[in-house]
């Protein structure tokens, strides 16, 4: 893994890239330029809870894998119950099975040389994404902006999409082990909404596989008499483009024997930048009866915030599942920040106890529902790749909401204030170093808009 030299130093290896890209890709039609979700029904959704419920079901479909599986993934551990998923991954390609997997290389910089060496021995097509250069790499604003995905598909069949990475529930990198999981969600998929999610994964590896071996691949080209063609094919599996027959499978609806509506949206840094805010914000917009949101870092857009307060206002119950036990105190303090002016207009805050919260849920009038690997805060809005499931679908709705009453029924309420007067001045102080800071890290990962 291109890391800082270490004793136990890994160089990858290089992986020739195969894949082809689908016919006449200059007609084709693409998921990825609609910056509103795309919708299909005749979709499977399973709710999953923590890698107690993930990575079994991630080892069944590996282990019965026929041709294929793609895996991105923001954190990777071999400690605990992920050796699992790690030993089936090596499996399957040891018997055949093309298993492609793309790494953040920020988030799995931790991760043992010996773990990549072995994954290469069994036959896994690893690569890293965006590896850390720790002499230039602060400088490089490319840098910031990391790939936060958690995803997976198996055999172009089923796909497995949430916030869970491949470590296990009761490990944290930086605090170590702990007594209680960690609360995460993730979820399976069958249908047509599989397609954009494997397309996903497929760009990344290969942005990763060029950006690594760029050199190579030029040289190769200058010599290459092909070399127009051979762009274009790079260009293509780089990019989230469908062809006109995928195109045409993604928007039937025609299947209802599974009549789940559900989209995949993308977050990333160029057509996609606000698509999985956006489509949040309408729905808080919409919102009659309940919202509920879970997550770990929250420091929302203006637009956003407004939003929460107008529904509070009007009647919708709004409630936010937050961190209790804190892994970064920047974090902690960049949502408490927020609390009064929430909580003015009623919205409830609760901070969740027994273990550290992972989960990225938003819930709306048990009819609306989204599960991924986004955070409502800069990094998430603005700077990392990010991906999550939309379910519009109310007996799934139902189901995450059962789920997360248990989650607040193990919190604590965070009761507002008496008097605002006595803590005006600290809450100002507070809410401008964190803004300082929020300004200061979006503007080293290359953005220059406000937030």
């Amino acid at each position: 893994m291109s890391q800082p030299p270490a004793k136990d130093h890994w160089t990858p290896g290089v992986v020739e890239h195969s894949d082809k890209p689908p016919q006449g890709w200059l007609e084709a039609l693409a998921w990825y330029t609609q910056r509103k979700p795309v919708f299909t029904g005749g979709n499977e959704v399973t709710l999953l809870q923590g890698g107690r419920d993930l990575f079994p079901a991630l080892c069944e479909r590996i282990d019965q894998a026929q041709h294929s599986v793609w895996m991105a993934l923001y954190i990777v551990s071999p400690m605990g119950q992920s050796s699992a998923v790690l030993q089936s991954l090596m499996g399957a390609a040891q018997r055949g099975v093309e298993v492609s997997m793309v790494v953040d290389g920020v988030g799995s910089r931790d991760a043992p040389a010996s773990l990549w060496r072995a994954l290469e021995d069994a036959g896994v097509r690893l690569v890293v994404y965006k590896p850390l250069h720790w002499l230039w790499g602060l400088m490089d604003a490319g840098q910031w902006r990391r790939m936060h995905l958690k995803l997976c598909v198996v055999d172009d069949d089923v796909g497995f999409i949430g916030g869970i990475n491949l470590i296990d529930d009761h490990y944290d990198l930086s605090h170590g082990w702990s007594e209680n999981p960690r609360l995460d969600y993730a979820v399976s998929v069958r249908g047509a909404v599989v397609m954009p999610i494997l397309h996903t994964i497929r760009a990344m590896w290969t942005r990763a596989q060029f950006g690594r071996d760029w050199r190579d691949d030029l040289v190769q080209w200058v010599q290459d008499p092909h070399r127009l063609q051979r762009l274009k094919q790079m260009w293509q599996s780089a990019s989230l483009r469908l062809s006109p027959q995928e195109q045409e499978q993604l928007m039937d609806d025609g299947d209802t024997m599974l009549p789940m509506r559900s989209a995949f949206v993308l977050r990333d840094n160029l057509r996609q930048r606000r698509t999985i805010e956006q489509a949040a914000l309408r729905a808080i917009v919409h919102a009659r009866q309940c919202i509920d949101i879970v997550t770990p870092y929250f420091y929302p857009r203006r637009a956003m915030r407004q939003a929460l307060r107008a529904a509070a206002e009007r009647g919708v119950t709004v409630r936010l599942l937050l961190q209790g036990k804190l892994d970064y105190r920047i974090a902690g303090m960049a949502a408490q920040v927020l609390y009064d002016e929430l909580q003015q207009v009623g919205v409830r805050i609760f901070e969740y106890q027994p273990a550290f919260l992972h989960a990225k849920v938003l819930c709306v009038d048990e009819e609306w529902a989204t599960v991924g690997s986004s955070n409502l805060d800069p990094l998430s809005m603005v700077l990392n790749l990010e991906g999550n499931l939309i379910v519009r679908d109310r007996g799934f709705v139902q189901t995450l909401s059962h789920s997360l009453q248990a989650d607040f029924a193990q919190s604590r309420e965070v009761s507002p204030p008496d008097t605002l007067h006595d803590r005006r001045w600290r809450t100002r102080v507070r809410r401008a170093v964190v803004a300082f800071l929020a300004k200061a890290y979006l503007r080293m990962g290359g953005s220059t808009g406000r937030y």
